[in-house]
């Protein structure tokens, strides 16, 4: 499949002010359009000039449709094609007032289609000076003798409609800026927000890795090493633990390709928490030597899915930790259930470490387990020190059948 091109992929406010100018290439045509509707009504509009009035107007509709045209090909917004147009909408506007009346024209309020525009693509320092320009303009249409003596008008009509043209468009221009600039903070906000989900799903992946694939990758190094020291032992046994691995790795590699298909990893069936931990605890005596004490109150509490799967983490990883770094010979997991509250801890007769140390903290590991803990609103607790073991104590309420708070 052709990947779209770097022309092709335009940003947010790039399609806003693309929109923005088809919206006012059209807006301009049925301009045109309802100035030729004007004159079919009122014949004697053109009395005056008729062949530069028929031309300017019907000059104007075709130039209306030629710059819709051009605007609907482009891709993004351009700035020059924007002042051009807004330069010669002054210029065909002020024709069409002196073609059609002079300053007595129906058509002085077009002069508010240039104002827009500028306002919108520039705000008050565009609008402003549009305004002026047309102000100046219609000035000089008005004191044209030839115009004037046919149709004369009042200065202070003349200075009335320069202030609210003026006036009017400074408001355009303010508005304009005020709308700029909350788009801005919007996008900005947008921005943020899509950062921020980015760095949280990333953070989601790095634990799902490593609490999930890399955890299954850990526990099978393990037994091979089990097996390895035992492999002239018994190689009736051996054969059984080989079995076994192939059986587990067949199993991480179902998970990753899983994970890789975007599919939601499920390491234990619901309800099987415990005879999972069993199992494990079962091959760490039996592989590896370390004597395991494991009590539950009661013997298999009922826990939501969400909270046996969280739980079932932290406790692996505790226990890989116990198995990799603290050298223990017996490792003790209590468990207490009550209709509100779920407990749990874990205490190693290992080496244990340095808390005020912050290499300790560095690793997935232990943020992990803090992670999981904290996400289903529950608070995990580590003491260590040097030469006494390490305990983990965690704690999670129980509000909903989900697990969730």
């Amino acid at each position: 499949m052709a990947q779209p091109s770097t022309m092709d992929t335009i940003t947010p406010e790039e399609g806003w002010l693309l929109q923005r100018e088809k919206l006012l290439a059209w807006l301009r045509v049925a301009f045109a359009i309802v100035a030729i509707v004007v004159v079919q009504l009122n014949p004697t509009r053109v009395a005056t000039f008729p062949f530069l009035s028929i031309f300017s107007l019907n000059a104007f509709v075709l130039y209306s449709l030629i710059v819709a045209y051009l605007v609907r090909q482009k891709k993004s917004y351009s700035e020059p094609l924007g002042l051009a147009t807004t330069c010669l909408d002054l210029l065909w506007i002020s024709l069409i007032v002196f073609s059609t009346g002079g300053s007595r024209t129906p058509f002085f309020v077009y002069y508010f289609f240039p104002i827009i525009t500028a306002s919108a693509r520039w705000g008050v320092r565009g609008s402003i000076p549009v305004a002026l320009v047309g102000v100046i303009v219609y000035g000089i249409i008005r004191f044209d003798l030839l115009v004037e003596s046919l149709n004369p008008l009042a200065i202070d009509t003349y200075i009335v409609r320069s202030i609210y043209l003026t006036a009017l468009a400074y408001i355009f221009g303010y508005v304009s800026e005020f709308e700029k600039k909350q788009n801005h903070r919007l996008l900005a906000l947008s921005k943020t927000a899509v950062e921020a989900a980015a760095t949280e799903e990333r953070r989601r992946i790095t634990y799902e890795l490593h609490d999930g694939i890399l955890q299954s990758l850990a526990t099978i190094i393990l037994r091979l090493e089990a097996c390895r020291s035992r492999l002239l032992e018994s190689q009736k046994e051996l054969v059984g633990d080989i079995q076994s691995v192939e059986d587990f790795t067949r199993h991480s590699m179902s998970e990753i390709r899983d994970f890789l298909a975007g599919k939601e990893t499920q390491p234990l069936a619901a309800g099987t928490l415990f005879e999972k931990l069993r199992d494990e605890l079962s091959f760490l005596h039996k592989g590896l030597g370390l004597k395991v004490i494991f009590e539950s109150e009661p013997e298999e509490p009922d826990l939501p899915q969400g909270i046996e799967r969280e739980v079932y983490y932290v406790l692996r990883e505790a226990l890989t930790n116990v198995i990799r770094h603290s050298h223990a010979s017996q490792a003790e997991i209590y468990m207490k259930r009550t209709p509100k509250v779920f407990e749990s801890s874990l205490k190693d007769n290992g080496v244990g470490f340095d808390q005020s140390s912050g290499n300790n903290r560095t690793g997935l590991g232990l943020a992990g387990m803090e992670e999981r803990i904290k996400k289903i609103g529950g608070q995990l607790i580590i003491k260590s020190s040097p030469g006494m073991g390490t305990s983990i104590f965690f704690a999670l309420p129980l509000m909903g059948k989900d697990g969730s708070n």
